[in-house]
């Protein structure tokens, strides 16, 4: 009954919940700030913490933080996103690891081989899954640490994965723009769908 009661109060209050969630915003530019490394290690360090199958952990970031690593990537993006690659001073490319089941002997100590064959078998399909899930994780953690995060698709995957990931191992998911938000340059919020068009009890 007491650990029920403890677990009970561990709900984030409003202020948490708004920087999370309900007043975060998708950016799409950002302030002259810089984002120290050490930042960038605590995000992935509370990222990497929530599930994933068999802890798979498939999830791989590059970091790009230089004039150099942005010139490498502003011509595999779309138009649209340039101007956001190039105000922010950190976008990371997430991209999952084909590899990973190499690490489940580690990840997945107590698990006979008979999953370690699986997992390699079905190597796309389990790191897409949980590369993209932990893509969400991400995303959150930036926030939680109080970065403003805007994730991009319109980009040139083959291209990154060829700039980037040469050995063809890891392919790219997604784009993250991270940094200091300009509200300036936000969009009116766009409407979301109700309670009872997204869930259902059975």
């Amino acid at each position: 009954m007491t650990a029920t009661l403890n677990k009970s109060t561990r709900a984030l209050n409003e202020r948490a919940l708004d920087t999370i969630f309900h007043e975060a915003r998708t950016a799409n530019g950002f302030l002259p700030e810089p984002v120290p490394a050490e930042l960038l290690e605590r995000i992935v360090e509370s990222a990497k913490v929530p599930p994933t199958a068999m802890n798979s952990l498939p999830l791989r970031v590059v970091f790009v933080t230089t004039p150099e690593g942005r010139e490498r990537l502003k011509p595999l993006l779309s138009p649209g996103n340039v101007a956001k690659v190039e105000s922010a001073p950190v976008t990371a490319i997430l991209a999952r690891d084909l590899n990973f089941h190499a690490s489940l002997p580690r990840l997945f100590p107590h698990a006979p081989q008979a999953y370690f064959d699986m997992a390699r078998d079905n190597a796309d399909s389990m790191s897409l899954q949980n590369a993209t899930l932990q893509a969400g994780y991400f995303i959150l953690s930036a926030r939680a640490h109080g970065l403003d995060a805007g994730p991009m698709g319109g980009f040139d995957n083959a291209g990154v994965d060829a700039e980037f990931f040469p050995d063809g191992t890891r392919k790219s998911i997604l784009l993250v723009s991270l940094g200091y938000g300009d509200d300036s340059k936000l969009f009116p919020r766009n409407p979301r769908l109700e309670f009872d068009e997204i869930a259902s009890f059975v």
